[in-house]
């Protein structure tokens, strides 16, 4: 599995809207991790403010920094969003920007233990949030195995994202030499062609998700999400283009030209839509340990809910 950092230049473009609806919806077990220094909005918005703000990213580096150890106290602040399979977890974000600066001396080990994770057989997904915030997650970005830029397609969007995809791949080269494992997400309403979009900013399109604003409002504000919904038919379709781009390090080592431009071979088409290896399905299928059963919280269910006996989130209906 992989480790996928999504970042925005300015706005809202709808990185955590985007970041939620692939953590719903891509195949097996991933983690939504909210790294944005900003402050995260998962808890207050789609879990309706259903858990007090106890746990998350800050109290993983206060322990951290008392000497605990990461893989220690991880399971105690989860939140499973789609109880009780603890298939679909979140790490909440802080609640405070100016816990930042509690963040900045331990976000390369943070960023370590994220990497570990995805080796272990999960997705994880960090909402790293806008870059020209203080303390950003540098160390998460030069971590991932594929940093996503999310831009509306439109002229305000690309001039937004010209000097930021600049800064992204002069950190992301200078860490890891080479093309930087750099691609373009597009959410929302725009006018700008996505090969339009992808020259000016000289990276490939992984994926793009439609202006589903019924969907994006439940995922802001909470309630019961369809998985047929335009929007998370389309963020599980975005698996199959961040796999592309994250194997064999497409980006990285061949360039975002090439990504852009060249058509997957057969053989490439093939790997990408074969099903998982006996290694990968096994850790996909295997169930969470006692130990992620115990901690990871579930989040009430709010009484207006379609269903009342049915968790906060996820509908399979269409």
């Amino acid at each position: 599995m992989s480790l996928t950092a999504l970042v925005s230049a300015k706005g809202s473009p709808g990185v955590t809207v985007a970041a939620l609806a692939c953590t719903l919806t891509w195949p097996g077990r991933c983690v939504l991790v909210e790294c944005d220094p900003a402050g995260g909005s998962v808890q207050a918005g789609f879990l309706a403010g259903a858990l007090p703000a106890d746990r998350g990213i800050g109290e993983l580096a206060v322990a951290h920094l008392r000497g605990e150890s990461l893989s220690d106290v991880w399971w105690r602040q989860l939140i499973d969003l789609r109880p009780p399979h603890a298939q679909r977890l979140l790490l909440p974000g802080i609640t405070d920007p100016v816990r930042s600066a509690t963040l900045q001396p331990v976000w390369q080990h943070l960023a370590e233990f994220f990497s570990g994770l995805a080796s272990d057989g999960y997705e994880v997904i960090a909402d790293c949030g806008r870059l020209a915030t203080p303390n950003p997650p540098l160390p998460v970005l030069h971590a991932a195995d594929l940093v996503l830029l999310t831009l509306r397609p439109d002229l305000p969007g690309i001039s937004a994202a010209l000097p930021v995809a600049r800064s992204l791949r002069a950190h992301l080269s200078g860490q890891r030499g080479g093309d930087p494992p750099l691609a373009l997400l597009l959410t929302g309403p725009g006018d700008q062609p996505t090969r339009t979009v992808a020259r000016h900013l000289d990276a490939p399109v992984a994926g793009t998700l439609p202006d589903d604003r019924r969907t994006a409002g439940v995922l802001s504000h909470g309630g019961a999400v369809r998985t047929g919904a335009p929007l998370m038919r389309a963020a599980a379709d975005l698996h199959r283009g961040v796999a592309r781009l994250s194997a064999c390090d497409s980006v990285s080592s061949r360039g975002p030209q090439f990504a852009r431009q060249a058509a997957p071979t057969a053989q490439a088409a093939s790997a990408a839509e074969a099903a998982p290896t006996a290694q990968a399905a096994s850790a996909a299928q295997t169930a969470p340990t006692a130990e992620a059963a115990r901690f990871a919280r579930t989040p009430a269910t709010p009484a207006d809910s379609p269903t009342a006996s049915d968790p906060i989130g996820v509908s399979d209906g269409d």
